[in-house]
């Protein structure tokens, strides 16, 4: 019984928290952005191998990465002289992949 409940209650959303959100969702907007998040999630990988796996130059790579960093996106890790980045957590990920699964549905109806 306590599942349904929870199941049917509606999502409150406080303004302080729709505008964290809202910030996220439009960093995520930026094409390269997301594609830079996306070559990210299932490894830690170097800058310059997403630059060159997006064909992207370095220095904006390391630019939409910087924001995503400070937004808590995607995490670095140093390696010698190297950095890698992953996705920050689990949830990152997860969006990620459900909103994937999402568009691929919809062309599937179409």
């Amino acid at each position: 019984m306590r599942r349904a409940a929870a199941k049917t209650r509606r999502l409150e959303l406080a303004e302080d928290r729709a505008a964290q959100l809202a910030d996220l969702f439009r960093l995520l907007g930026d094409t390269s952005r997301l594609r830079i998040v996306a070559a990210c999630l299932d490894s830690p990988t170097a800058v310059s191998v997403i630059a060159g796996q997006l064909d992207l130059s370095l220095s904006l790579v390391s630019h939409h990465l910087r924001l995503l960093k400070a937004a808590r996106i995607v995490r670095a890790e140093r390696q010698g002289k190297n950095v890698f980045y992953a996705a920050d957590d689990e949830h990152i990920r997860r969006v990620i992949v459900d909103m994937l699964e999402h568009v691929a549905e919809q062309r599937d109806e179409e």
